[in-house]
């Protein structure tokens, strides 16, 4: 039987360190219902504040999000509305390809954003928002939601049900692929939108990305 992985703790003015050894597991334990609930609440609640940042000044953002967001540009409908529709189709992929745990969850989340991206527009207004930090610190928010979506295991749908799936089962990283939709997805942008918003919006997306490129590596973090 192999010996357990010791840490030992630095020597204070070379004090006697034997009591400070103590096994240290290499394997993460799961999250538990409460883990869940608290993560998928943070990341939702997170993202639809995000979403209100960015309606509010006119961008657009990538994965199914920002298709839903620049549907509703054009047409007027509510982006809570067509975001919840066009993840439909991809609950079924989401369920063969990763479960149906992450597919409920996946379910719950989009449900979540969708609802709650339709009652902050009533609870959150801006006075003043500079376009710029506006773009940042969407990413930011945004990133930081679905970071805590995908360490419970969860997404906000669509592309990003794909792109966990294909980091799961490849070497490319889910920030990676998402940035290939999101370039496709600005590409239409461009004819619909300002240019000065869709650059805005880009930087957005990038920091977005950026953060989950980094941050959401499975060589790297192993708890879920």
């Amino acid at each position: 039987m192999a010996a357990p992985c010791i840490r030992r703790a630095p020597a204070l003015n070379g004090a006697n360190t034997s009591l400070t050894e103590a096994p240290m597991s290499d394997k993460a334990s799961p999250h538990s219902l409460f883990d869940d609930a608290q993560g998928i609440a943070f990341g939702t609640v997170m993202a639809a504040f995000g979403m209100v940042i960015l309606t509010s000044l006119g961008f657009i953002t990538g994965q199914m999000a920002g298709l839903a967001v620049l549907i509703s540009y054009v047409s007027g409908w509510s982006f809570g509305v067509v975001f919840f529709v066009i993840n439909l189709p991809f609950y079924w992929i989401g369920y063969k390809r990763m479960g149906l745990r992450f597919m409920v969850k996946t379910l719950i989340s989009v449900s979540l954003l969708s609802a709650l991206s339709i009652l902050m527009r009533d609870w959150v207004s801006f006075d003043l928002l500079n376009p710029l930090f506006g773009a940042v610190i969407y990413g930011f928010i945004a990133g930081s939601a679905l970071l805590a979506l995908f360490r419970h295991g969860a997404s906000l749908g669509g592309i990003g049900i794909l792109a966990v799936y294909l980091q799961e089962h490849t070497r490319f990283r889910a920030g990676h692929i998402q940035m290939a939709f999101d370039s496709a997805l600005f590409v239409v942008a461009l004819i619909v939108m300002p240019l000065h918003l869709v650059i805005y919006s880009f930087i957005g997306a990038v920091v977005l990305n950026f953060v989950i490129a980094v941050n959401h590596r499975r060589d790297r973090y192993i708890g879920f």
